[in-house]
């Protein structure tokens, strides 16, 4: 009962929400435009999907999402797991969370694998290059991008370097390597780079940062657990744009060593 009271009032405030963007375009449709709404029953209906949809998965981060994204990030900064006392440190020691680090990456791949922005931008970069983007080759690599992103960013929670040193140096590299890869693949990893924080990955991502920042000692929530969401945008562009350097690289080395071989 209580599950269904407040699962109306998530209802109700997505509604709300919604509620702006229906009135935008269907004014639009219709005063500036002038023309009908084009299968509106079929538009109406779906529209309420949408809002039930995003209703359920409100409250599906509420109740399951963020809870559990804590949940583990505590479990594995636990003293008695980490140090084998409950004796907990002043200063963190970053060397004895790897195991923070590893799911931390594990869970950026997952996450990155299944978000459904990706996998939208994969089928329609694989579509209008005819192939020649693989739809799992992209998602792959974004998805790599994400892990080394999260375990960096978890890494940063830990030590409580400062958040610019990181960005700044990732986006020098993003610069150097715009500079020297292939133009077709510039917007795209760009691009990637914006769809990886969404439904799917943002939930967890944000848990993890707040519940590690919870735990760890000598760290602030507020000052330390946000900033993975930031590395979880930044470092795909790196993986995209670092991966269509090496294959250009790669296909030039081919190249060479047919001509080579053809002139022997």
């Amino acid at each position: 009962m209580e599950f269904l009271m407040d699962f109306g009032k998530i209802l109700v405030a997505t509604g709300r929400d919604v509620l702006p963007i229906i009135l935008l375009i269907g004014g639009f449709q219709l005063l500036v435009l002038r023309q009908p709404i084009p299968h509106l029953k079929r538009v109406l209906v779906g529209s309420v999907y949408v809002v039930i949809g995003l209703a359920l998965f409100l409250a599906g981060l509420e109740k399951a999402l963020f809870p559990l994204g804590k949940i583990m990030a505590a479990q594995l900064s636990d003293p008695v797991f980490i140090y084998g006392t409950t004796d907990q440190p002043v200063l963190a020691d970053w060397s004895a969370y790897g195991w923070v680090y590893l799911f931390a990456a594990m869970i950026g791949f997952a996450t990155t694998i299944a978000e459904p922005s990706l996998i939208a931008v994969a089928y329609k970069a694989s579509e209008v290059s005819m192939g020649t983007i693989s739809q799992w080759g992209l998602r792959i690599t974004v998805a790599i991008g994400v892990a080394v992103g999260i375990s960096l960013g978890t890494f940063r929670i830990v030590t409580g370097t400062p958040l610019y040193l990181y960005i700044l140096v990732g986006y020098v590299m993003v610069i150097l390597l715009t500079l020297v890869s292939p133009k077709n693949i510039i917007a795209l990893a760009y691009d990637s780079g914006g769809v990886t924080t969404s439904t799917v990955t943002v939930p967890l991502v944000a848990a993890l940062g707040l519940g590690l920042a919870s735990t760890v000692p000598g760290r602030n929530p507020a000052l330390d657990g946000f900033g993975l969401i930031a590395f979880a945008s930044l470092f795909p562009i790196i993986s995209v744009l670092g991966y269509a350097r090496l294959a250009v690289w790669m296909t030039h080395r081919k190249t060479r060593t047919a001509e080579k071989t053809y002139a022997v």
